[in-house]
């Protein structure tokens, strides 16, 4: 089932993969589980089996029905890098990503040792190497027609790391950050980010991830790479490393945990610092919309680059208010909006 959204920054939902279970203090209140229970006593046939761990490989065609460029979170009832979701599933998944360059994915998983372990494989183990090719043939397997359809175009641009897909990991506190954090920035990725929700304590970023650069094992930081992006000393893979996007929000439901505001606004102060996108979801609470999402009396919507939609992403740069100029030229009265990018 996939859904037009509420969630502040996708527009849709897409869930080739349902179900999941809990593997930090995060998960406690998860909102997935919740839901996936009303579906399955809704009937809903995805459902049928509850938040059980469930490959829905009827849905992977779904982003090619969509012809309206859009930017779609990926697995938003899962998480695509579930040590139960076969490595060649997701490699498929990431096939449909790939035969679909007019959408902007957002992934994003708690598993981010699972996420570098697939994309090991999928760069060395698979014989796929710096190519979408081998995900593309994935994906046909499982779709078929339409897939064929998108193929040649696709093999023409042989883009890896695909521009439209951006990887997220979901960190709620400093242990989850300094766990999880340095596992995606070795993950090829157009588009590297944190979602800090439900924020459960302070968090600290290590100068590093919010900066932009590489290193090499053998020989450390490096102010330069061969045209391979190699270490031009030693000739080994360079890790590169920084963050572009910062979501942030509090947890929202009937037993809501706390999330103090210093802790909201120091991480905000530390992306201003470094020139990354920090986008506040919102407050959260019993009432989440009586809560709001507004910080020091503005939202704060920015957004990274690296989208594939032809009228560009605003990047570092709020959502307006009334009387503001609209960017494309419209007299919405807002900066960005949704209506003027669609």
């Amino acid at each position: 089932m996939a859904f037009g959204s509420d969630i502040e920054w996708t527009e849709s939902t897409w869930n080739p993969v349902t179900g999941c279970d809990k593997v930090s203090p995060g998960c406690k209140h998860c909102y997935a589980e919740r839901m996936a229970e009303r579906l399955q006593a809704m009937g809903q046939a995805n459902y049928k089996d509850g938040f059980k761990l469930t490959l829905q490989p009827h849905m992977l065609e779904l982003p090619l029905r969509w012809k309206k460029p859009r930017k779609i979170f990926v697995n938003s009832m899962s998480d695509l890098f579930h040590k139960d979701v076969p490595f060649e599933y997701i490699a498929a998944v990431f096939g449909v990503m790939a035969a679909t360059p007019w959408h902007t994915y957002i992934v994003c998983t708690k598993r981010a040792k699972r996420m570098r372990e697939w994309f090991r494989w999928y760069e060395g183990e698979s014989g796929a190497g710096g190519s979408p090719n081998a995900a593309l043939h994935s994906a046909r397997a499982l779709v078929g027609g339409q897939i064929n359809r998108a193929m040649e175009d696709c093999l023409e641009r042989d883009e890896w790391p695909l521009p439209n897909v951006w990887l997220l990991v979901s960190t709620e506190n400093q242990e989850t950050f300094d766990e999880r954090v340095p596992e995606l920035l070795e993950c090829s990725a157009a588009v590297r980010g944190v979602s800090a929700e439900p924020l459960l304590g302070p968090i600290t970023f290590w100068p590093k991830t919010l900066g932009q650069g590489a290193d090499c094992r053998e020989c450390g930081p490096l102010t330069r790479v061969d045209e391979e992006g190699c270490c031009p000393s030693c000739g080994a893979d360079a890790m590169w490393y920084g963050l572009d996007w910062v979501i942030v929000g509090g947890e929202s439901g009937p037993r809501v945990r706390p999330m103090d505001p210093a802790w909201v606004t120091d991480i905000r102060d530390q992306c201003k610092a470094a020139g990354v996108s920090f986008f506040f979801k919102q407050w959260g609470g019993t009432n989440k919309k009586k809560a709001g999402r507004t910080l020091d009396g503005r939202t704060w919507d920015e957004m990274p680059t690296g989208s594939s939609r032809d009228d560009g992403v605003i990047q570092a740069e709020p959502r307006g208010v009334a009387g503001d100029e609209c960017v494309y030229g419209n007299n919405c009265g807002r900066l960005g909006c949704q209506e003027c990018q669609q």
